[in-house]
């Protein structure tokens, strides 16, 4: 028997600002993971290991580098002639002015698209993000979602209370069937929260789209339907219709939209493969550059951490990433940290509870970040830009963010 026609939409957002400086020059979703994935690798190896080959990537930001990243689907067997990979880009002249542009919110993009959606007319529409670390059979929330005859399904997962008021919180009868929604809520009574992947029914979709903007687009600023993000008021209108529906995730589940939460799923990678990595019959794919093997010398010491391909380690590497390519002297120690490709630690240098960019230096002395940096606090990892250099004996201190191409 055939298929159903289900149509994915990966929403890969817009500049990315909590991540800083990391984020200047690139869009989020392509930020490196583990060392040898990007972030978009796993919303894309989901759906492709799913069988769902009809996928559109929206762009707000930066859609050169993610297009350079996603090799028009290849790495995922999307690269086709029907179906496939489709980069969605904002455009102008397609409509009136809130229908084209930047997106102010996923749910705002949602109404932008919704006559493309309409035309393509699929069974389901999975609306997922692209900057989380998780494993998920999309097939199981499709099977949920037509079991249930619901409008919408959500994928939630399970974080600690206190992580609960950066998401939206999801509260559930005994048959699954969502009764509570509070989007980013000061004070969580449940630490059950929506993954941000969504499976809906299209014409209802489209409908209520449709319905909000009519009611919130009057008062809206030109250029904008009123929609905002999809906790505001789309979810919350589909709750109260009464057929909004659970699917736990299960397994490993992390945002990492934040710096200290970028670094603590580095830290959860470094000696488990958390059931994503390392699983041959659910690959993570990505679009890589082959390197030789990586490089432990004489006199280096590393413990608890990943060294990826074409990296030379001659110093001292302590829970730990280092991405393609890094370098790290005699007498170097970078501990705690995310040190991303190309990039060069030099003799006797010190890089600790820190995130560097590609293409930069340390130099020889230098100390980036401190080993009194507070890891829960976002504002206290030490973010290096891009193509930086830190020069020799300059200390950057917790929390310091060094702009791209900075020389200091």
């Amino acid at each position: 028997m055939p298929r159903p026609h289900v149509l994915a939409l990966v929403q890969a957002g817009g500049s990315g600002g909590r991540m800083d400086v990391l984020t200047r020059e690139r869009a989020k979703p392509t930020l490196p993971f583990a060392g040898v994935f990007r972030l978009i690798d796993f919303p894309l190896s989901n759906l492709a290991n799913s069988g769902i080959d009809n996928v559109w990537l929206s762009v707000q930001f930066l859609g050169a580098s993610m297009g350079e990243q996603v090799s028009n689907g290849r790495p995922w067997d999307l690269d086709r002639n029907r179906g496939g990979l489709r980069l969605l880009m904002p455009e102008q002249g397609t409509g009136s002015t809130d229908e084209e542009g930047f997106a102010r919110g996923n749910a705002d993009e949602l109404y932008r698209i919704r006559d493309q959606v309409a035309t393509d007319a699929p069974q389901e529409l999975v609306v997922c993000s692209a900057d989380h670390v998780y494993r998920f059979d999309f097939n199981e929330a499709l099977e949920t979602h037509r079991r249930a005859g619901a409008e919408c399904t959500v994928v939630t997962a399970t974080v600690p209370l206190p992580e609960a008021v950066d998401h939206a919180t999801v509260e559930t009868d005994d048959d699954g069937r969502v009764t509570g929604f509070a989007y980013k809520p000061d004070d969580p009574t449940t630490g059950t929260v929506a993954a941000e992947i969504f499976v809906y029914d299209p014409e209802v979709l489209v409908e209520l789209l449709e319905e909000l903007h009519r009611e919130l687009g009057a008062d809206a600023p030109e250029g904008d339907s009123g929609l905002g993000d999809y906790g505001e008021h789309l979810l919350p209108r589909l709750v109260d219709r009464g057929k909004v529906v659970a699917h736990p995730i299960g397994g490993y589940w992390k945002d990492l939209g934040q710096p200290h939460k970028y670094v603590a799923a580095h830290r959860d990678a470094l000696t488990d493969d958390l059931g994503v990595l390392g699983d041959l019959d659910w690959p993570i794919q990505g679009h890589h550059l082959h390197r030789p093997a990586a490089g432990v010398l004489d006199g280096a010491e590393v413990v608890d951490s990943l060294v990826s391909p074409g990296s030379v380690v001659r110093g001292r590497v302590v829970r730990s990433v280092l991405g393609p390519g890094v370098v790290v002297g005699a007498g170097a120690t970078v501990r705690d940290s995310v040190v991303f490709e190309g990039t060069v630690v030099e003799d006797g240098a010190c890089v600790e509870r820190a995130v560097v960019d590609r293409d930069c230096v340390i130099a020889a002395g230098a100390e980036v970040g401190s080993a009194d940096t507070d890891l829960d606090d976002p504002d206290a990892i030490t973010l290096v830009g891009r193509g930086s250099r830190v020069g020799t004996g300059t200390v950057l201190g917790s929390g310091a963010r060094l702009e791209p191409g900075t020389t200091s």
